[in-house]
């Protein structure tokens, strides 16, 4: 009995050790699960992070492997435009943990440009958002120390701009998604993203020397005169390449705001203008080449007013004679400019202008480019206007690639703002016989050595070109007050290799002009200023022991005796 009692005991307490093992597997294996659980969440949580930091940015499905954009290079291989990884700050609504007020506030200390209340709006929204692109890696770390979950970091492909405003026009900038919005950015958004040429920048034409040097002349000039904006392009004449292509006011393309919207236009290649008197050059060209002026010593009455149709040709500074071919070019005049389209006829100086592509956008990748304003009814007076510049509106870029076909041989070719190999020049059309690109060169030589635009002209370079003022139209007519005054130039003349267009968008008459707004007085000085910043660098050296030969026509110019308050002038 004793015996069975104790066995019984045994077994007893054998059981209860037994439930009381099972109790402690049961609850360390409760245990480790809690642990693999804790650990699985972490291990997700950090792997999400990860892939999130790596992540490009939130975007549709859709667009999730768009690749890095290329980057864009200047002719010698600057850096124009580069895409980088840069960081981002985004919120995710729904895993906010926080007082978003008090989050909203912190995040506006951050980033003190920002106000609460836009923090607030996409703390609160419905979905997923930016809170900043473009962060600075001290910006995220301070975002990070505030511990809230729900806002993540993800890594994302930036596009900087190196050069901040320089070719800004011609650069363009991309949208938040990666997208060219305007310039080479958009126009050639397509290979930009190309998988197989992304690792190949794309080369521009542009020389960021030359296209900074040509910026801060306009800039300097745009201020001393006033005027309400300025532009400027360097072409290549032979193969049409831009060396150079700016429009002011300038933005800074990595800081994209309302403000600069307006600053975006491209006055060299979207804005059409009547650029006047730049325009006699190529009239007196076209009426060479069909023979309607064979002997440039023949004079024409510039006497008094040409009265046509109820309209009337007057020159701004007559000579009160009769003038040759170079003096009319050197004086300006549009009487006889008049005369000699006359003489030409609607048909020849029709087909001059459409073989120069004065009737249609101007040939360059940008997608900004502005349609002429041509003539809606060609007639005698029409003929007559637009041969002195009026009556026509065209883009400067227009105005370039002419008078590269003026001095080149005659060959019209598109430019292009993508550099070219040796050789690989546009074929192009002809416009003007060779013979009469040779003579045009001696008349615009002429032009800056003893005309109008004297101004221009830079010791040891044989710059040649010429000025253009014309009023701006305004309903009624002419606004006489409002002026866009240009210079058409190329050099070196004996040999000439590049075309400066400036221009300049109503100058005012300050002191440095002395008080006038003529292109002779604005737009001229900085050719002046330009070409010896550019010329070596493209180059063209100066040599004052070399020029073209004018000795045939010089003796053409008729030159009264100055009077001693004259000479005196000229002595200042």
């Amino acid at each position: 009995m004793t015996t069975l009692l104790a066995n019984s005991k045994k077994v007893e307490f054998s059981g209860k050790a037994k439930e009381v093992t099972a109790n402690a597997h049961f609850r360390l294996m409760i245990l480790l699960l809690v642990f693999l659980a804790v650990f699985t969440v972490i291990v997700g949580r950090l792997a999400s992070l990860t892939i999130l930091e790596d992540a490009t940015p939130y975007r549709a499905s859709s667009n999730a492997f768009i690749p890095p954009r290329g980057d864009i290079v200047d002719r010698n291989g600057v850096a124009l435009a580069r895409t980088m990884r840069g960081y981002a700050i985004r919120v995710v609504p729904a895993r906010l943990l926080g007082d978003k007020k008090t989050l909203a506030r912190q995040l506006s200390e951050i980033f003190p440009d920002t106000n609460p209340s836009y923090f607030m709006e996409r703390l609160n929204g419905p979905r997923p958002t930016y809170l900043r692109r473009r962060a600075l890696p001290e910006q995220v770390k301070q975002v990070h120390a505030l511990g809230e979950i729900g806002i993540e970091f993800p890594r994302e492909d930036e596009r900087l701009y190196p050069q901040r405003e320089l070719a800004a026009h011609v650069l363009g900038y991309v949208d938040a998604d990666g997208k060219g919005v305007m310039g080479m950015e958009r126009a050639l958004n397509s290979r930009l993203v190309d998988k197989d040429l992304r690792g190949t920048p794309t080369t521009l034409s542009i020389d960021s020397r030359v296209q900074a040097a040509l910026e801060s002349e306009l800039q300097g000039a745009m201020i001393s005169t006033q005027s309400r904006g300025a532009a400027g392009i360097i072409l290549d004449v032979q193969t049409g390449e831009v060396m150079a292509l700016a429009s002011l006011p300038m933005f800074d393309p990595n800081k994209i705001r309302r403000a600069s919207m307006k600053h975006q236009n491209n006055e060299v290649t979207q804005s059409v203008f009547e650029l006047g008197s730049t325009f006699k050059p190529l009239t007196v060209a076209a009426a060479l080449d069909a023979g309607t002026v064979t002997d440039l010593a023949v004079r024409y009455n510039a006497m008094e007013p040409v009265k046509v149709g109820g309209f009337t040709i007057k020159d701004d500074h007559s000579q009160g004679r009769y003038l040759n071919v170079p003096e009319t070019l050197v004086h300006s005049s549009n009487i006889v400019t008049a005369r000699i389209a006359d003489n030409l006829g609607k048909e020849a100086m029709e087909n001059m202008f459409r073989r120069l592509g004065f009737d249609e956008r101007p040939h360059i990748e940008l997608v900004e480019k502005g349609h002429p304003i041509w003539p809606s009814n060609w007639g005698r007076v029409t003929n007559m206007t637009v041969a002195y510049g009026h009556g026509i509106a065209v883009t400067p870029l227009h105005l370039a690639s002419a008078y590269a076909a003026l001095v080149n041989g005659g060959i019209w070719r598109p430019a292009t703002l993508l550099k070219v190999e040796p050789g690989k020049e546009a074929k192009g059309r002809r416009v003007f016989k060779a013979a009469t690109s040779a003579r045009m060169r001696q008349l615009l030589r002429m032009i800056v050595a003893d005309g109008t635009g004297r101004k221009a002209d830079a010791s040891g370079y044989r710059i040649g070109g010429k000025t253009g003022s014309a009023e701006k139209p305004s309903e009624g007519g002419y606004n006489k007050t409002s002026l866009v005054s240009t210079f058409a130039a190329a050099f070196p003349m004996d040999n000439p290799r590049y075309i400066l267009i400036t221009m300049l968008d109503e100058p005012k008459a300050t002191a440095e002009t002395s008080f006038q707004r003529t292109a002779g007085w604005t737009a001229a000085p900085i050719v002046r200023k330009v070409i010896p910043r550019v010329g070596p660098m493209l180059g063209v050296i100066p040599d004052e022991h070399r020029d073209v030969d004018v000795s045939e026509l010089t003796p053409l110019l008729w030159k009264p005796k100055a009077s001693t308050k004259e000479q005196n002038d000229a002595t200042e």
